[in-house]
């Protein structure tokens, strides 16, 4: 109880900090890089070389790529329906396609479920959102802002990503079943443990609610899809379809059910794709989840 009492401490505290004149407005920034470049890396590199492979991982794996296929799919159809724009189509693909998997969905699953369950969030975010981001989700925003970005540089970006390579580091060493010396896995437990703290004031730092937004009725579309009918889909193909259960299948949906990436949002506006609806998504999207995640938690108790 005390782990989830504290993400709400360190959100409000990130709130509280937008208000104090002398704090720089845009710290989040070398916040988020500090969580991306250095505690992201870190605990892929002492959880993943520990990971047995089963091929029931695939369903942690799956998540994200299940997820944002369908709002793919699904977003397409509708913007062709009604006549929404490129860039309102390719906004609600990227943000509702994709979720927090990492900054909310580490701390909260090491709260909810342990060391164990972060363990397989880990593998939920790096193979799964992460690989998605970088390489569907800048296709998609490529795609539907008319930019030319050729499939070769989409690679390099992804192959250079340090991220990603201490993910490769990390595969190749539990493929080869060996692990870093003791001194190595203290360093990357210390440096992991300050995800929870840093991301969750950086979340703080970054949520702006616009009340005056001509976006309404398609931030509830997006946040719906999100929120509610992804880990609605997942629990009927995982736990009715395919008659899964344990822990691994309650991780997977209450990943499935985080908030919209901040870092989806950021790809989409640094593409125009309707920044004011990029940002509404995360503004809203993480206040509203907390409710949501508590009732898909409470239902994932009887799984």
């Amino acid at each position: 109880m005390i782990n989830i009492l504290l993400i709400f401490v360190y959100l409000l505290l990130g709130v509280a900090l937008q208000y104090v004149k002398w704090f720089p407005s845009d710290s989040y920034k070398l916040i988020n890089k500090f969580v991306v470049y250095i505690c992201l890396p870190a605990l892929a590199l002492y959880y993943i070389p520990k990971v047995h492979w089963d091929n029931q991982l695939l369903y942690l794996i799956g998540v994200t790529w299940i997820g944002f296929s369908l709002a793919f799919f699904l977003f397409r159809f509708l913007g062709k329906k009604y006549g929404w724009s490129k860039k309102l189509v390719g906004c609600l693909i990227i943000t509702a396609g994709l979720g927090n998997t990492s900054f909310l969905g580490y701390p909260i699953v090491n709260a909810l479920y342990g060391s164990e369950g972060l363990k397989m969030a880990i593998l939920v975010d790096q193979p799964g959102t992460f690989v998605v981001l970088s390489t569907l989700a800048v296709v998609v925003a490529t795609l539907y802002s008319k930019e030319a970005t050729s499939g070769a540089e989409i690679v390099k970006k992804v192959m250079l990503f340090p991220p990603f390579i201490c993910f490769l580091v990390a595969v190749f060493a539990n493929v080869l079943d060996l692990d870093f010396h003791d001194y190595f896995q203290l360093a990357f437990q210390k440096l992991g443990s300050l995800l929870t703290p840093l991301a969750m004031i950086s979340v703080g730092l970054q949520l702006h609610f616009d009340s005056r937004s001509q976006h309404w009725k398609f931030l509830w579309i997006g946040l719906a899809y999100k929120l509610l009918i992804t880990p609605a889909l997942l629990f009927l193909l995982y736990v009715v379809i395919l008659k899964q259960h344990g822990l691994m299948i309650q991780v997977a949906l209450i990943e499935a059910a985080m908030a919209p990436m901040i870092m989806a949002s950021i790809l989409a506006t640094s593409h125009g794709l309707k920044p004011r609806l990029s940002s509404m998504m995360i503004g809203f999207g993480i206040p509203i989840s907390f409710v949501t995640l508590a009732f898909w938690y409470f239902v994932l108790q009887y799984i």
